[in-house]
């Protein structure tokens, strides 16, 4: 990796596949005891579903009823 000139370095995907890392996730570096960088996920922040949750809701606008909804979908 290496760092561009506004301090950022890009997380290979291979690892932010491993970890579960996504867009957004909020991430802490903090330094050892031997002077080492270690990058953290920030306990207690929201998860990737949480964020989009928050984002979508309030967004839908209908005048059809829960069973209209799934007529239409399903096909019911």
């Amino acid at each position: 990796m290496r760092m561009n000139s506004k301090g950022q370095v890009t997380i290979p995907a291979e690892l932010r596949h491993k970890h579960h890392l996504h867009e957004g996730d909020e991430l802490e570096v903090m330094e050892g005891p031997n002077g080492e960088l270690t990058i953290v996920r920030v306990q207690d922040s929201e998860t990737r579903g949480q964020r989009l949750v928050r984002e979508m809701r309030g967004r839908a606008t209908t005048n059809l009823s829960t069973d209209e909804l799934m007529e239409l979908l399903r096909g019911e």
